[in-house]
């Protein structure tokens, strides 16, 4: 009974010590109650309906938990036989943000290629964001059992997971962002091709590796940006061309004396664009239905260069004469007509995003018809070197980036004579020595000052007559 006692006693005096304690915390309670119950008077009292939706709308975004579930997208390899192209496009971009930090990597490089791609390898993942939103992509590489036999069949297979609230965004933004910059990506790394059209069919392309470049090009700077600016509104103008209801293609007419660099502005204009390029030579056409069969050979992106059309062929034209008596109508069926109608005729438009370069030597030799704004949008006088097409020589072939004691009296001798770049190109060849190579320039330069080896043709008085390069 004592011991009872005295328990019963020692609990009492806990309870005792404990109440002031509960005390503070029912006290604390009350307050925040009467606290919450102020706040939500005031907040019914003075904020107008709108703001009070808006606040409420904005706490339950915040506080509400999100749904946890999952989108899953796959990318198979195959689409029934057919490759998918989706797989390609997936796998191409997903190089280009692979870590090579991974533990596991897939190596491949094909016969014709001089390095190795790092390529996306099986059970690997690699998270990627857009906009804000996290996604993670996946390579499966899994072996299927067909029921009917015991053929094992292989299938790989690229899946994108993400949260399933961000689908549209995914379907709508992510994905035509990935094509856009892989279509970029492959055509920087396309090598450019020339073709030789013929009545039958092409030979096998070749690669274009002339190293010709914008910044290469002994031209002057302000008709080489003339050039560039002309080349990029047209490839991005593929909405307004089909809005005005014009063919996307543009003409270009680059004429001027021989030497003065007409092959090299098509190749640099080729490598910019990556455009392949499709080389016709006129007097291999018999028809006009055979000229047409061989333009239809040509692809999109493609550039078609029929060079020194003044001299390729005698042309009828479309009053059915030829310009030489050497050669009369009834020997060749093709006429300028036939040309002229799939430059800017019906069959004009069969093909988008092309240009079609002719050169010549003599402008006016050629027929008015070729002229007309519609069928040559540009005309592109490639006139004589200048003195700072010089000194962008100079640094190609000789590295000499700055003024030269010597360049003062070469831009003298340039200007009081006409002379191309390929004769100035040629001299610069002659040594590895640039002080030898200069004093060499000089020689050349004042010989044909003094007219040693300087011929003028007719022809070329008139190109040099025009002041205006473009």
């Amino acid at each position: 009974m004592p011991l009872r006692s005295s328990l019963q006693k020692g609990y009492i005096n806990t309870i005792l010590q404990e109440i002031p304690a509960l005390s503070s915390l029912f006290s604390a309670y009350a307050s925040i109650i009467t606290t919450i119950m102020l706040l939500r008077t005031m907040f019914d009292q003075f904020l107008p309906p709108q703001v009070r939706r808006y606040v409420i709308k904005a706490l339950k975004y915040y506080w509400e938990p999100k749904s946890s579930d999952t989108q899953t997208l796959e990318f198979e390899e195959k689409d029934g036989r057919s490759p998918n192209n989706m797989f390609n496009v997936a796998e191409a971009y997903l190089c280009t943000i692979i870590s090579l930090d991974s533990k596991r990597l897939r190596i491949t490089k094909k016969e014709s290629e001089s390095h190795f791609n790092i390529k996306f390898a099986k059970s690997q993942q690699i998270v990627d964001s857009f906009e804000g939103i996290s996604v993670t992509w996946e390579y499966l590489n899994e072996k299927q059992k067909k029921e009917d036999n015991d053929l094992t069949k292989i299938r790989r297979c690229l899946t994108l997971k993400f949260d399933q609230i961000h689908r549209d965004i995914v379907l709508t933004r992510y994905l035509p962002s990935i094509i856009k910059k892989v279509e970029h990506l492959k055509n920087q790394k396309k090598a450019v091709k020339i073709f030789s059209l013929e009545t039958r069919g092409f030979k096998a392309p070749v690669n274009l590796d002339h190293p010709s470049t914008f910044d290469t090009l002994a031209m002057d700077p302000n008709q080489k940006k003339a050039i560039i600016d002309d080349l990029d509104l047209f490839v991005r103008r593929r909405d307004f061309y089909k809005k005005v209801g014009k063919v996307w293609k543009r003409g270009y007419l680059l004429y001027g004396p021989p030497g003065t660099g007409k092959s090299s502005l098509i190749a640099a204009m080729a490598n910019y664009l990556k455009f392949d390029v499709y080389d016709l030579q006129l007097m291999n056409v018999r028809s006009d239905s055979s000229l047409k069969d061989m333009m239809l050979q040509t692809s999109n992106r493609s550039i078609l260069v029929i060079e020194d059309i003044d001299c390729s062929t005698n042309m009828p034209n479309r009053n059915g004469t030829t310009p030489s008596k050497s050669k009369s109508p009834s020997d060749s069926k093709f006429s300028l007509s036939g040309l002229l109608n799939f430059i800017d005729g019906l069959w004009s438009c069969c093909g988008d995003e092309r240009i079609i370069i002719f050169t010549t030597n003599h402008l006016e030799k050629l027929d008015p018809a070729l002229l007309r704004p519609g069928r040559m949008d540009m005309h592109i006088h490639m006139s004589y070197l200048t003195f700072n097409g010089f000194k962008i020589l100079a640094a190609n072939y000789l590295n000499i980036h700055n003024d030269h004691w010597r360049f003062r009296e070469i831009e003298e001798l340039i200007r009081c004579k006409k002379v191309t770049p390929a004769e100035v190109a040629e001299e610069l060849l002659k040594s590895d020595n640039a002080e030898v190579v200069l004093e060499g320039l000089v020689k050349f330069l004042k010989g044909k000052k003094n007219g040693a080896g300087a011929t003028t043709t007719k022809g070329d008085e008139v190109l040099e007559a025009k002041t205006d390069n473009i």
